[in-house]
């Protein structure tokens, strides 16, 4: 899954979290607690049109023709031939657990597509896994094991007050080697990749490499605040730059994919782009921020609330917009029905808008 460039490393009371937290002045004592909880993830699939081209075989390689041509053996009672299919590819990943009854956590890229999907416990035990549900727009999934085993469990941290400098682990299964450590610091939060609407990732100095998707970020708690998702690389190796799904983004996914295997998103339907600084001095404001609306969409929460063309949105129940991720994740991390209120600037005047959030539409783009 990883490659030049930006790449994928392969009721919310129900998600756990770790009660009067211990801070562990060193790494030994904080592996050896959290360790058990991580797993590695083997999944099989057929290749996609991507990991055919990877292979060498073109996208519209013809299956049905090639076995006509040179023929496949007999296989059926009622003389049909065996179907040549696409060919059979494994893949790696990590996993952490975060609950007894066998509820686990990983990259919705390392599970997507598969077949089949095996996990192996620390002390090297695996179980058969069902994927419980898949949010492709923030790489998250969750499966679950059905096992008698007594299993050890990790709670989220708090990515919000996560500081630029702390130290952080990393645990994972990079280049299928085995479950590996890495240390490192927070290198940065909030970056945007440029890979989805909700994008915010935690940047790591931590080794993140393949094999290492889904894997935790501990915070010196011994805390998940962060799952490793993507390294920026122009080898495909690490070079010190990693980026995790925040935890306080995977509490409310995971919560909702427990309850009903997918992720509703509140839809406001407009479409928006960052206010220049043109735009910014010919409304006289002091530097360019906010998000204007570029085009309202019929027959959509906006419209019918009375958003207009030209409106700049700087706020969302009182929480700034900054920018127009501001204003896409704001959006989307209410749920559908729910009523928001929209701090505006039209004619350059302050203006306030009641909108009842309608469900996102998967197939689009926008806020």
């Amino acid at each position: 899954m990883l490659g030049a460039g930006v790449v994928a490393t392969s009721g919310l009371a129900l998600v756990p979290n770790v009660a009067a937290a211990e801070t562990f002045t060193n790494t030994v004592d904080l592996v050896k607690k959290v360790m058990p909880a991580v797993v590695t993830i083997e999944i099989k699939k057929q290749a996609n049109d991507q990991e055919m081209a990877q292979m060498g075989m073109p996208q519209d390689f013809p299956f049905e023709f090639f076995q006509r041509r040179f023929g496949m053996p007999d296989m059926g009672p009622n003389g049909q031939g065996q179907q040549m299919q696409r060919p059979e590819i494994t893949g790696l990943g990590t996993g952490f657990i975060i609950q007894k009854d066998g509820h686990i956590v990983t990259n919705a890229h390392v599970v997507d597509g598969a077949e089949s999907v095996k996990v192996t416990f620390s002390d090297g035990s695996t179980a058969d896994a069902k994927v419980i549900g898949e949010d492709k727009a923030t790489d998250i999934a969750l499966i679950k094991v059905d096992t008698d085993k007594d299993l050890q469990t990790v709670g989220f941290g708090d990515s919000q007050t996560a500081q630029v400098g702390e130290p952080v682990v990393a645990i994972g299964n990079p280049f299928g080697l085995g479950t590996s450590v890495s240390t490192g610091i927070v290198s940065a939060k909030g970056r945007d990749l440029k890979s989805g609407p909700f994008d915010n990732y935690i940047q790591t100095d931590a080794a993140i490499n393949k094999g290492n998707s889904g894997g935790p970020l501990f915070d010196a708690q011994g805390e998940v605040i962060g799952m490793n998702t993507a390294i920026l690389s122009p080898t495909g190796g690490s070079v010190g730059i990693g980026f995790s799904v925040p935890s306080d983004t995977i509490k409310g996914v995971v919560a909702d994919l427990q309850n009903s295997g997918t992720v509703k998103r509140g839809f406001l339907g407009v479409q928006i782009q960052p206010v220049s600084e043109d735009i910014a001095a010919a409304l006289g404001l002091d530097k360019p921020e906010g998000v204007l609306v570029a085009d309202v969409s019929p027959d959509t929460p906006a419209k019918k609330a009375g958003l207009k063309r030209g409106d700049i949105i700087v706020g969302v129940d009182g929480k700034p917009m900054k920018e127009p991720r501001d204003l896409t994740r704001a959006i989307g991390s209410d749920e559908p029905g729910t009523e928001v209120q929209l701090s505006l600037l039209r004619a350059n005047k302050p203006l306030t808008l009641s909108v009842t959030l309608d469900e996102r539409p998967t197939e689009k783009t926008k806020s």
